[in-house]
């Protein structure tokens, strides 16, 4: 199925962004095929999508994800009576993480340093060369997220932005922007949703 084509017959002013999305999964692809693992942050709504988004990665989404046979083996030979629990329950899923459930980090950041630097300090130390910094942030110019962009690049990760307006100063560190057509907050948010649903739909058709 072609979700990116079904995403703009349901939202035509996609259109404009139907390219970077194509491009922000390529990304996606080859850095979970090498192993890599996705970081996501966001503030308030946005903050409230990285969340969503992680849920349906690490999880089923719309399809059965079934465990590998290798990996059943080794959970049997681990104990059996457990397997037999775990395996029509487990899932496979992919390496996701979002930035802000990390209350005690996020806290003790914002009490020791300055908050704006929680997210730079989880990426500094979660990142590792070839995963992927995902920044939600509606006006592309929140501090916080702009930090936590500049650290993944120098730590060797890939940016995408999803964003709005005129996609704000996070566009010049990204090495992909996701720009909706819209400028009010609500708007934007409105439209990141069915973009981060079709990219989640595209990886999982890829991968399971």
């Amino acid at each position: 199925m072609d979700h990116i084509q079904h995403l703009i017959d349901r939202y035509p002013t996609l259109e404009s962004v139907r390219n970077d999305i194509r491009k922000a999964f390529d990304l996606l692809a080859c850095s979970f095929s090498a192993g890599g693992k996705l970081l996501i942050a966001g503030n308030g709504g946005s903050s409230a999508d990285a969340e969503h988004i992680v849920g349906e990665i690490m999880k089923s989404f719309v399809k059965k994800r079934k465990l590998p046979l290798d990996f059943i083996k080794k959970i049997e030979e681990a104990d059996k009576e457990i397997s037999e629990y775990l395996v029509p329950r487990l899932q496979p899923g992919l390496p996701a993480i979002s930035l802000s459930g990390h209350a005690s980090l996020n806290t003790a950041s914002i009490n020791d340093i300055d908050g704006n630097i929680s997210f730079s300090q989880q990426v500094y130390a979660l990142a590792r060369e070839g995963d992927v910094f995902l920044g939600i942030t509606t006006s592309g110019n929140s501090k916080n997220i702009l930090y936590a962009a500049a650290t993944a690049k120098a730590k060797g990760m890939k940016v995408i932005a999803l964003s709005g307006s005129d996609g704000g100063r996070i566009k010049n560190i990204a090495d992909i922007s996701i720009i909706v057509p819209e400028k009010e907050t609500y708007k934007i948010q409105e439209l990141h949703l069915p973009v981060y649903h079709c990219l989640c739909l595209m990886i999982e058709e890829h991968f399971f």
